[in-house]
C-alpha cells in the first residue's frame, strides 16, 4: 500500500476507530451498570455474606459461569434475536452493543466479586455494630474500599471488549475489526491489517496506561488514609460504650 492508498484510507479508518470507541464505551458502561450489583450479590449470598442464600448463589453463579464460558463468536450468533428486537437491526455498531454489552457483564461480575472479597472485614463488622444495614455497608464500605481494585477490572474489560468488537467486526459490525477482514484479509491488503494491528494495540496501551494510573492513584490514596474508616467507626462508638459504663 502507498503512502497515496493511506492517504485515501485514513477517513475510513478514522471512522472506524470512532465506530470501535463508541461500541466499547457503551458496552463498558452497561457492563459496569449490570456486572457491579451482581458481582456485590455474589458476595453478600454466599456464606457467612449479609445475605446469605446458597440456592440463590449457586444460581447466579451458574448462569455467570454458562455466559462466561460461552465463545463470542457463538454469543453474537445466538443473540441476534434479541439483537435484532432490541434495536431493529443485527449489522452495525448499535447492533454490537447487545452482544458485547451481555458477554461483559459476567466478566465483570466476576472481577467485581474478587474485588469485593478482598475488603478488610473488620470494617464490614465495625458498620454492622453500629447498626449499619447491608446498604449502608456495600455503599459506604464493600463497593468505596475496593474501589482501586475496581478500576483495574474495568480497564481489563475493556481491553477485552475491545478485542471482542473486533471480532464482531466479521459480521458487519464496522470498527477495525470490519477494516482488518474487509480490505487488510479479503484484499490481501497485509499493510493496512498490520497498521490496523498497530492502531489497536496504541488504544489498549493507552486505556491499559490510563486504568493503571488511575487504580494507583486511588490505591496510594485509600493507603495513606486507610486506617481512617476504621478509626472514625470506633471513635463513633466509643460515646455509646462510655455511657453504659457510667451507667453501670
Amino acid at each position: 500500500m502507498t503512502w497515496t492508498d493511506f492517504s485515501t484510507m485514513q477517513p475510513l479508518l478514522s471512522q472506524a476507530c470512532w465506530d470501535t470507541l463508541y461500541m466499547v464505551g457503551w458496552s463498558t458502561l452497561i457492563a459496569v451498570v449490570g456486572g457491579l450489583p451482581l458481582g456485590v450479590l455474589l458476595v453478600l449470598t454466599d456464606r457467612g455474606g449479609l445475605l446469605q442464600n446458597v440456592v440463590a448463589n449457586k444460581v447466579i453463579g451458574q448462569v455467570v459461569n454458562v455466559a462466561r464460558s460461552m465463545p463470542f463468536i457463538i454469543l453474537m450468533v445466538a443473540l441476534m434475536s434479541f439483537t435484532r428486537f432490541v434495536t431493529g437491526t443485527t449489522i452495525g455498531r448499535e447492533a454490537a452493543i447487545v452482544p458485547l454489552a451481555i458477554g461483559a457483564i459476567p466478566f465483570f461480575a466476576r472481577l467485581v466479586e474478587t474485588s469485593v472479597r478482598e475488603v478488610d472485614g473488620g470494617l464490614v463488622e465495625a458498620v454492622q455494630a453500629m447498626g449499619g444495614n447491608t446498604w449502608t455497608i456495600v455503599r459506604k464500605v464493600l463497593v468505596p474500599e475496593s474501589l482501586p481494585s475496581l478500576i483495574a477490572g474495568t480497564t481489563t474489560t475493556i481491553v477485552a471488549l475491545i478485542g471482542y468488537s473486533a471480532m464482531a467486526g466479521t459480521v458487519g459490525a464496522g470498527g477495525l475489526g470490519d477494516i482488518a477482514i474487509r480490505y487488510g484479509y479479503q484484499r490481501f491488503d497485509t499493510q493496512l491489517m498490520w497498521i490496523t494491528v498497530a492502531i489497536l494495540a496504541v488504544v489498549i496501551s493507552a486505556i491499559q496506561f490510563a486504568g493503571d494510573l488511575a487504580a494507583r492513584s486511588l490505591h496510594r490514596r485509600s493507603g495513606r488514609s486507610g486506617p481512617a474508616p476504621k478509626l472514625r467507626l470506633l471513635k463513633a462508638g466509643e460515646p455509646a460504650a462510655t455511657g453504659v459504663g457510667k451507667a453501670a
